[in-house]
């Protein structure tokens, strides 16, 4: 296999299709293509994380990694009045997360940026940060995002991680603990992990 969804621009022939989830009591539809994460549905990794996670109402978050955007749609159209920035490396995802956020109604709340990590978003500081890690990226770019996620959360923001317990759940919480005030798991469920990391001070 020469290429996966980390790839910027996936040279995988177009596969477009359309499904359909229930988040946070809602229901949603979601475009998918070959070349993308998850495309037969939305993963039970990113369902607990959208599930868990608990957001400020008015607040402006970040979905890194978004895919096709399941994560970030989901929270921002059951969050009121909040906002999101959607990145992912892969070109093709962000397109798709443009269109999703326009099938879903969100799309005036909603940014998607091709970006390596937080590349893109310049001098944002976010109330929380969402990420379902690309494992297989490897661990040092996993860990770079959560670097960069601290430099990107306000004070009082917060970073949400899902991330198994057989793919490093354990050493990933060390990492952040090393990296923010404070950590904690915030569920487990089916070997999967919900790390929760507060700001708590300034950088």
């Amino acid at each position: 296999m020469t290429e996966h969804y980390y790839s910027s621009q996936p040279d995988t022939a177009h596969d477009v299709r359309e499904i359909h989830a229930q988040l946070r009591g809602r229901a949603f539809r979601f475009l998918t293509d070959a070349g993308v994460f998850s495309k037969k549905g939305v993963d039970f990794g990113s369902r607990l994380l959208i599930e868990t996670a608990a957001l400020p109402d008015a607040g402006v978050f970040a979905d890194v990694g978004c895919g096709y955007g399941p994560i970030g749609i989901a929270v921002v159209a059951t969050v009121p009045d909040s906002r999101a920035v959607l990145m992912d490396v892969n070109a093709r995802a962000v397109t798709l997360a443009r269109k999703n956020a326009e099938i879903n109604g969100v799309a005036d709340r909603v940014t998607a940026l091709v970006s390596d990590g937080f590349e893109a978003a310049g001098e944002r500081r976010f109330d929380a940060v969402l990420i379902n890690p690309p494992i297989r990226a490897g661990k040092q770019v996993v860990y770079r995002l959560f670097a960069e996620a601290r430099d990107h959360l306000k004070p009082s923001g917060t970073l949400w991680v899902v991330i198994r317990k057989k793919q490093g759940a354990a050493s990933a919480r060390d990492e952040l603990n090393r990296l923010f005030a404070s950590v904690d798991v915030a569920k487990q469920k089916k070997g999967y992990w919900i790390l929760r990391a507060e700001q708590g001070r300034e950088y």
